[in-house]
């Protein structure tokens, strides 16, 4: 054990000495940093440490049980293998805040009690804006403005809901809240907020595809997990959230197809596989926790690296819209197998990670009599498959011949993804090692005949229906458009609103002033007649009416002295 540290503290001075390196050496020492902090975190054994009193209340920075420990070591796993893939970037800002938001990441994974979770909520929050930020473009400064406001009002709402909770029930431990208080209720919200709950997603697509090639790595880790994570452990088995879960499985599916930024494919991507935690979460079994917990850890792995090989098409032929791409397997052939990889594991095919994970949500939803749930989640299944197992490697790597002629990225980049793609490989075919690490006793068995028959099925007729769509012509084409997404309308209707009320204001300000302008100029008018001629301080006032002022203004001395 590297002294018993806390994790987010190795991170945090990490982060600070490498501002302090020359540029050329940030990547390697940034790569130690998280090395060094996957080592010190992988010995620490289960236990509360580094509490500290502040004030009344006692902040907890170390809470090492066996939820936190699993997303803990996803966490340190996943900030090596983004670092490895950013370690050619010569940014101080990128480098600086990947490690701050990887540290924040786990020390909100370790945080006891609300307050801690706060800080540490708020940390990711701004050090994202910087990864967004650092692409430096108009548009990428935006969008990182409006992630960050949202971000903010998640941790606003926290802190608000925490505060609440503490009147309702006198403790500020973060463990299982519910929704049977008000508190409980805000700081659900705060979590949906950071999970891209319907109609709260629009920042995660918005922002993502801004980033640069490697802090859209970074990015498509820490947040939405860490989102997962607190749902599990503060509202395990809310039912809300098995409906809200199978919504967000269904719709991204949608708006993915018609999407021709790929980036921005696998971000609706995203949406759709958190779906599938969440539905987990609310139904509230420890099979399905189980299963929400692994998919989890098999997401950052199967999306990082999907994220990752885009990344790579991105750094290299500066495109990523599926109009302007094509036929790179012939300059890029590594980079297009390990996309597969990535894709065959999303899409849950035997011997693959997706596979031993995703199939226990869906097994629990059928074994608690949701059957509904169950179609929608199977039809998610098969709908991830279009647009993020084939659609994906097929419009960015394949289809019609761009013309692009590259070389492949990187051996950094490569390596980091093939660490990600071996990793993939292995729990799909050994998932007895990653169910060894899960919260809950798994007696699930993911290959059965059944299980492996069906899911193959499923898979099949997904691809016979893409080949015919498109042979067909009636697969909706790639096209050099702006999807518009809900979050159209609340940006639309808060500026709207925003302008309506500054009219407002200004119409009530000059009211305002000219109500006090009148008012002044009466007082104004009433002194100046009191001076003018025949005014009253303008007469000749006689030697006994100034004694009785004199008197009277004597007496109210001595009686406010005396009282």
């Amino acid at each position: 054990m590297i002294g018993n540290v806390p994790p987010f503290l190795i991170f945090l001075v990490g982060a600070f000495l490498t501002f302090l390196l020359p540029q050329h050496r940030q990547g390697w020492f940034s790569l130690l940093v998280t090395l060094v902090a996957l080592a010190n975190f992988a010995t620490l054994p289960h236990g509360t440490y580094w509490q500290v009193q502040m004030l009344e209340y006692q902040l907890t920075f170390g809470r090492i049980d066996t939820l936190g420990y699993l997303f803990g070591l996803m966490f340190h796993i996943a900030a090596v293998i983004a670092t490895l893939f950013a370690l050619h970037v010569r940014d101080p800002v990128q480098n600086l805040a990947a490690l701050l938001y990887a540290g924040g990441a786990v020390g909100a994974v370790a945080a006891g009690d609300l307050i801690t979770l706060f800080i540490f909520w708020e940390v990711m929050a701004v050090a994202s804006t910087f990864l967004i930020w650092a692409r430096r473009s108009a548009q990428s400064n935006r969008t990182g403005q409006r992630y960050l406001l949202v971000q903010v009002t998640s941790g606003v709402l926290l802190l608000a809901g925490a505060a609440a909770h503490l009147a309702e029930t006198g403790s500020i431990a973060f463990n299982q809240i519910g929704l049977g208080t008000f508190g409980g209720t805000l700081i659900f919200i705060a979590f949906g907020i950071k999970c891209a709950f319907p109609l709260l997603h629009g920042w995660l697509v918005d922002a993502y595809p801004q980033s640069t090639p490697t802090g859209t790595v970074f990015l498509c880790v820490f947040t939405t997990k860490l989102a997962v994570y607190a749902l599990a452990r503060g509202f395990p088995g809310t039912e809300i959230l098995i409906y809200l879960g199978a919504t967000m499985a269904m719709f991204p599916i949608f708006y993915a197809v018609i999407e021709n930024d790929l980036r921005r494919v696998l971000s609706y991507s995203m949406i759709n596989q958190i779906g599938f935690m969440v539905c987990g979460i609310g139904l509230g079994t420890e099979l399905a926790l189980n299963g929400a917990v692994s998919h989890a850890f098999n997401d950052v792995l199967f999306k990082g690296l999907l994220f990752m090989s885009m990344g790579a098409v991105l750094h290299m032929t500066g495109r990523i819209n599926g109009t302007d791409l094509g036929g790179l397997y012939k300059s890029m052939p590594i980079t297009t197998a390990l996309c597969i990889v990535g894709a065959a594991s999303i899409s849950a095919f035997p011997l693959f990670s997706g596979f031993v994970s995703k199939s226990m949500v869906m097994a629990a939803a059928a074994e608690e009599g949701h059957s509904v749930v169950f179609l929608l989640l199977l039809f998610a299944s098969a709908g991830v498959f279009h647009h993020a197992g084939i659609k994906i490697p097929y419009f960015a790597f394949f289809g019609h011949d761009s013309g692009i002629r590259t070389r492949e990225p990187p051996i950094n980049m490569l390596i980091a993804m093939a660490v990600a793609a071996g990793f993939c490989v292995f729990n799909g075919c050994y998932p007895w090692i990653l169910y060894g690490l899960l919260p809950w006793e798994v007696s699930y068995q993911p290959y059965t005949w059944s299980h492996i028959i069906s899911q193959s099925q499923l898979l099949f007729f997904s691809a016979l229906a893409f080949s015919l769509l498109m042979t067909s012509g009636l697969y909706p084409p790639e096209m050099k458009l702006i999807n518009l997404d809900v979050d159209w309308l609340y940006r639309r209707l808060g500026l709207s609103l925003i302008r309506a009320t500054g009219r407002v204001i200004i119409i009530m300000w000059t009211e305002c002033l000219g109500i006090l302008r009148g008012s002044l100029e009466e007082v104004l008018d009433s002194a100046n007649s009191l001076a003018r001629p025949g005014g009253v301080l303008a007469r000749t006032w006689s030697t006994a009416t100034g004694a009785m002022w004199v008197l009277v203004i004597l007496a109210a001395y001595l009686l406010l002295y005396y009282r």
